[in-house]
């Protein structure tokens, strides 16, 4: 099969066994195509360039912050584990925490300093390795080679993952296999029924692979409760932020000042009602 796109023709990603349906949102791999149920969003990337694309992280760069916003990058890392653990009801020295798709480590680094008994999994190998020599506990791989056993995390974060995912119920069921009975699984990704994306359409900078390697699935907060239902979760939140009305280049700078100003002035309203184009989801380990 040449394009990713064929193996979901018959259902959503999600798991609503309903069929997908081409959109007006043309990209270079072609139209998007959207659940006709859940509205999820499926590029019809090939799959030669979708892997040409994933190589940009194996980098040991990685997720590590730019000069400048080290800070500002940790007081949001602060807040994804101060909503875990009051999730939880548990201090963070009693929290096990698992980051899949750690990269460089980050936020691993971050929950290290707040007590956490935290570890990660990352499949690239530089990305993975820079995270080792930095002092933290990383196995390289996949998730499901890494050998967990059943119910050993308190908690998980998938952190830009499921936006690369063909299948994602596969990999949330094996988070949900080595969560505990009400662990939670913090998941953060674009938000495909934010303003953002009502504004800009196809020129939204995350639906390009070109300039965010492997992004192929597009969540919005209907589709990411589907896909939970189907794997076993239940949505216990949901957190978005941020208001774009264009891409800095797309327009004149002038132009791009009043709609990042008027974007800024809507912050709050947008976070309100589940509209900013950054999306964490909290789900619960349903169940036993």
């Amino acid at each position: 099969m040449s394009n990713l796109e064929s193996r979901f023709l018959n259902a959503c990603p999600a798991g609503c066994n309903a069929p997908l349906e081409a959109t007006p949102y043309i990209l270079p791999e072609g139209a998007l195509l959207r659940c006709s149920a859940c509205g999820q969003l499926v590029s019809q990337c090939t799959s030669a360039r979708y892997w040409q694309s994933m190589q940009e992280f194996d980098d040991s760069q990685g997720t590590l912050p730019k000069a400048g916003s080290e800070s500002s990058r940790s007081r949001r890392s602060r807040k994804f584990l101060d909503r875990i653990a009051n999730l939880l009801g548990q201090p963070p020295g009693e929290i096990r925490l698992l980051d899949v798709g750690c990269s460089s480590g980050a936020f691993l680094n971050s929950a290290v300093k707040l007590g956490f008994c935290a570890e990660g999994v990352e499949p690239a190998p530089k990305a993975a390795a820079a995270a080792h020599a930095a002092g933290l506990k990383v196995r390289q791989g996949l998730l499901h080679e890494a050998g967990y056993a059943d119910e050993q995390f308190d908690a998980i974060t998938l952190f830009e993952v499921i936006e690369h995912l063909q299948q994602p119920q596969e990999l949330l069921r094996e988070c949900r296999r080595i969560l505990r009975p009400g662990g939670i699984l913090l998941i953060g990704t674009g938000n495909a029924g934010s303003w953002s994306m009502s504004a800009m359409g196809a020129r939204w900078e995350y639906l390009h692979i070109e300039k965010h390697g492997g992004h192929v699935s597009f969540f919005n907060p209907g589709s990411i409760a589907s896909l939970a239902q189907h794997t076993g979760f239940s949505v216990e939140a949901i957190h978005t932020r941020g208001v774009r009305f264009c891409e800095k280049g797309d327009c004149a700078g002038s132009v791009y000042r009043i709609a990042k100003l008027a974007g800024e002035l809507v912050n709050l309203l947008a976070a309100s009602l589940n509209k900013g184009h950054d999306m964490a989801v909290y789900l619960k380990k349903s169940g036993h």
